[in-house]
């Protein structure tokens, strides 16, 4: 069987752990190969989309916006898709839900990672088959289950007896995996402790839902949203694999790993290239699954959008707490309520590109306009900007495609939502 992260057509059942990996790889490798022959790389100018950058300079932007290449998308995705041909690419719409990336990332033939009713209803809007979404949240309404199982849906995640047995009643027979927790070293924005069990509690959680008359399919991880260290991949796929011996010693046969996102976007530290994570990953699989690959789903959000999105933002103030403060206090008309929240504890570090950049520079202190103390960007955390900076100028914040218009409240303090235009 030929598994590949196109999602051209339903996976077909198939009640065999794996398959051997080397006819797979060839096999995929090449249809990936014919569907991105002549894919053209989108120009940049620095670090910036050219497409962007022309779309900044030739309108008047007030309030702060964020300006998506649809190109850097596509081209994203076909990177990881040439890179990681032996799985199928559930992309997580939570990262970026625009209408214009789901339609690109539809048209390319990727699955979906969905949250919630609402991300299922986007997906299918866009023609999106049902066969190509997971709803992988594992906190779920009992009607959201039986409103996602209604519309198509029959994959999905869990990691506690209550949803499963959420699950039984209200999507009978669908294909379930199991959340495995994980430490998630290395990552620069954990998800450690919400998700997940522990990895003897969902042995016991998968034997029962076979017996709850549910499909085990597989298991999920996650190393951790940009994830810096390569090698734990190798640690959590170990914990799987034994996992999955385990469960064919009690008669459950599973089938799928899911190894979630973790894959990295370009802030202000240089990332290893895609290659280099997919030789990582498809390594720590051939070790720990000896006999043959399982199944397999990844689930990128932030390595697909994050670097195809700018923010466009505007310099509000610029102060000093004492008269021989060395720092100046930059605040920006864009902070943690507007699309900022990953700056928390300063975890995700953007770049920003301002009129004046190559003159001389000092340290500074960055914050957005709202009336709370927490609305401090980077403090912590050295940056300097140039020293001709000045109220008025437009900045822009780099790789903001991920995380930011998702995260932006409804009007805190007055301040509109952070807008976004797809081009």
């Amino acid at each position: 069987m030929l598994v590949t992260n196109t999602g051209a057509a339903a996976l077909e059942r198939n009640d065999s752990l794996i398959f051997e990996p080397d006819a797979v790889v060839e096999a995929a490798i090449s249809l990936v190969s014919d569907m991105t022959e002549g894919l053209r790389l989108p120009e940049r100018q620095g670090d910036m989309p050219l497409r962007i950058a022309d779309y900044l300079a030739a309108f008047e932007i007030d309030d702060p916006l964020l300006v998506i290449d649809t190109d850097v998308v596509a081209s994203n995705y076909m990177a990881m898709s040439r890179s990681l041909p032996v799985g199928r690419i559930f992309y997580a719409v939570k990262a970026n839900p625009e209408h214009a990336v789901i339609a690109k990332l539809a048209a390319l033939g990727s699955c979906f990672d969905t949250a919630s009713r609402n991300e299922i209803d986007l997906c299918l809007a866009h023609a999106v088959t049902p066969d190509r979404i997971s709803y992988g949240n594992t906190i779920k309404k009992q009607r959201d289950i039986e409103y996602a199982y209604a519309r198509g849906v029959g994959l999905f995640a869990f990691d506690s007896d209550a949803e499963l047995e959420k699950l039984a009643e209200s999507a009978p027979g669908a294909m379930v995996y199991c959340r495995v927790l994980m430490e998630c070293e290395g990552a620069e924005w954990p998800l450690s402790r919400k998700f997940g069990c522990e990895p003897e509690m969902a042995l016991r959680l998968l034997v029962r839902a076979k017996e709850l008359g549910l499909d085990p399919y597989g298991v999920s991880f996650h190393v951790g949203s940009q994830q810096t260290d390569l090698s734990q991949w190798d640690v959590a796929l170990s914990r799987v694999a034994e996992l999955f011996e385990d469960a064919e010693d009690l008669v459950v046969t599973l089938r799928m790993v899911n190894l979630g996102g973790g894959m990295p976007a370009r802030y202000r530290s240089d990332v290893r290239p895609m290659e280099e994570y997919a030789g990582a990953i498809v390594n720590a699989i051939s070790t720990n699954f000896k006999h043959g690959f399982p199944e397999l789903i990844f689930e990128p959000g932030r390595s697909v959008v994050g670097d195809a999105g700018v923010i466009q933002a505007e310099v509000v103030l610029i102060s000093r707490k004492s008269d021989n403060d060395e720092k100046r206090w930059v605040y920006l008309d864009i902070g943690k309520f507007s699309g900022l929240a990953e700056t928390m504890d300063e975890s995700i570090k953007y770049r920003f590109v301002t009129p004046h950049d190559g003159g001389k520079t000092g340290p500074v202190i960055l914050a957005g306009p709202t009336c709370d103390s927490a609305d401090i960007l980077y403090e912590k955390v050295a940056y300097e900007l140039p020293l001709d900076l000045k109220i008025g100028d437009k900045v822009q914040i780099l790789s903001t495609g991920a995380y930011t218009t998702t995260y932006s409240a409804v009007a805190f303090n007055g301040f509109e939502p952070l807008q976004t235009v797809c081009i």
